[in-house]
């Protein structure tokens, strides 16, 4: 699940760097393509404009020398015929209208026909001097001949902007194209960049979740990366050594310390049974008494073990049938029961299977069992029972007991933390650390008609195994 998480996380980084690069790179070619293309259509229509004004310019030029000059007008007609080669329409008229040359405008599928060239004779010759008309693909310009009252004509020369408008085409696709293999690029080199920052962060982060799941030996790669992160890794390395250490050293002395003592301990409780035999009635009470907290310092010792181990384990979660393990624990206390006069009753739910490392369970239930027993009166109850919660399997172990006050409550499930707990005050200890070590939680509440209720809410096996079948996989280490 850890892993899983961090996959997404990874995703959802790359996705971020991608994206983010991709906008600002997208961002930077729209505002450096668009203007540019925009510029250089301006430029190409400018100069396509100034080309034609140039070529009717000259036109009429020509045709002032014959139409005012009286000259020979084979420069005028040496023009036009130029202007009829090249795919233009180009014609001079007098100041009555009448054609003095003209060539290529036709109208049947070449020139833009007579009425837009007539429009701009007619503007031209109006006083306003050169015109410019647009009609369909032709850009017509009207150039007068001669100045103000000597105007004795005017030039005609039409171009279509077919070619142009294909320059201008092919300059634009041009552009988008590289605008595209630009975006391209970013987000390949986006790719290859969250890559390179997210799977050293994804390996780190799987390692920090094993750390925090108790596996103190798990390390990250420190090879890999940028420089930052092969440096936080090399820090992260020698935080979990560091700490790896200093829990194995806790762990071990507690273990030491504990299996030390109990030889000396088991000697002086024989030391005082051999007094007790022999001892006056008084002094065979205050044996009694010193006898009575040895039990004790036996059950603490025993309860720092068993703390120690908890907590030097890593569980693995096999499925567990409930109904069957809870009708076996209370099958094993039920002489311990009989024998306190208290009823031990169980009822719920066939057929509940929970996840939890192997022989852990039956641990915390001899606990809450042997607790409850201790704390109830002869004559009591302890009830246990299960029943299904959301993605869930909830046990209850019930006594109607003294139960506790609100203090000792907050308080049970700390080490030596419970000064009304009887015994070490190890066993909701031992429970809250195993429970929640495999995924659950642990609440204590109030038993109706009083009493103490332990609440035990373990991760849900998906899917209902046979209770044998599941039986037989969690004894054998789920081989």
């Amino acid at each position: 699940m850890a892993s899983a998480w961090a996959g997404s996380a990874e995703a959802t980084v790359t996705r971020r760097v991608c994206a983010g690069v991709i906008l600002l790179v997208g961002v930077i070619l729209m505002l450096a393509v668009v203007p540019l293309g925009w510029s250089m259509v301006h430029s190409e229509r400018t100069s396509f404009r100034n080309a034609i004004s140039d070529a009717a310019a000259s036109l009429s030029a020509a045709a002032e020398e014959a139409l005012s000059d009286h000259h020979p007008g084979t420069e005028m007609t040496r023009l036009v015929r130029r202007a009829v080669t090249q795919g233009d329409c180009a014609a001079v008229y007098d100041i009555t209208g009448r054609t003095v040359d003209a060539g290529g405008c036709s109208g049947t599928g070449h020139g833009p026909g007579r009425a837009p060239v007539e429009r701009a004779r007619r503007a031209a010759l109006s006083g306003r001097g050169t015109h410019e008309t647009q009609d369909g693909h032709w850009l017509t310009v009207a150039v007068p001949v001669g100045e103000g009252a000597d105007t004795t004509g005017v030039a005609v020369l039409s171009r279509s902007t077919e070619d142009l408008d294909d320059r201008i085409l092919i300059m634009l696709s041009w552009l988008v194209l590289i605008a595209i293999v630009g975006i391209a690029g970013a987000a390949m080199m986006s790719l290859w960049l969250a890559r390179w920052i997210g799977r050293p962060l994804h390996t780190l982060d799987n390692a920090a979740q094993s750390l925090g799941d108790g596996d103190l030996g798990v390390r990250a790669p420190a090879n890999s990366g940028p420089p930052e992160l092969r440096r936080l890794a090399t820090t992260f390395n020698t935080m979990a050594a560091r700490t790896e250490s200093l829990v194995h050293g806790h762990r071990a002395v507690v273990a030491d310390v504990s299996h030390q003592l109990r030889t000396p301990l088991a000697a002086l409780r024989l030391r005082l049974d051999l007094l007790a035999d022999d001892a006056e009635e008084q002094m065979a009470i205050e044996l009694a008494g010193a006898q009575d907290e040895i039990v004790r310092l036996s059950r603490l010792v025993d309860g720092l073990l068993a703390v120690a181990r908890s907590e030097n384990s890593v569980p693995r979660l096999l499925p567990v049938p409930i109904d069957r393990l809870i009708a076996e624990r209370a099958a094993a206390w039920e002489p311990v029961a009989d024998e306190r006069h208290i009823t031990l009753s169980t009822r719920g739910q066939r057929g509940l299977v929970a996840l939890f490392a192997r022989g852990g369970l039956e641990q915390v239930l001899d606990n809450l069992i042997d607790n409850a027993l201790e704390a109830v009166q002869p004559g009591g109850h302890v009830r246990l029972s299960t029943r299904p919660g959301r993605d869930s399997v909830v046990v209850r172990v019930a006594d109607d007991g003294p139960g506790m006050t609100p203090a000792a409550r907050s308080a049970a499930f700390r080490r030596f933390g419970n000064p009304e707990a009887s015994g070490a005050g190890l066993g909701l200890a031992i429970v809250h650390r195993l429970v929640t070590a495999n995924g659950g939680t642990v609440a204590l509440q109030d038993s109706p008609g009083g009493g103490l209720t332990v609440v035990l809410t373990l991760r849900a096996h998906r899917g209902v195994a046979d209770h044998h079948e599941a039986r037989d996989q969690a004894a054998g280490g789920g081989e």
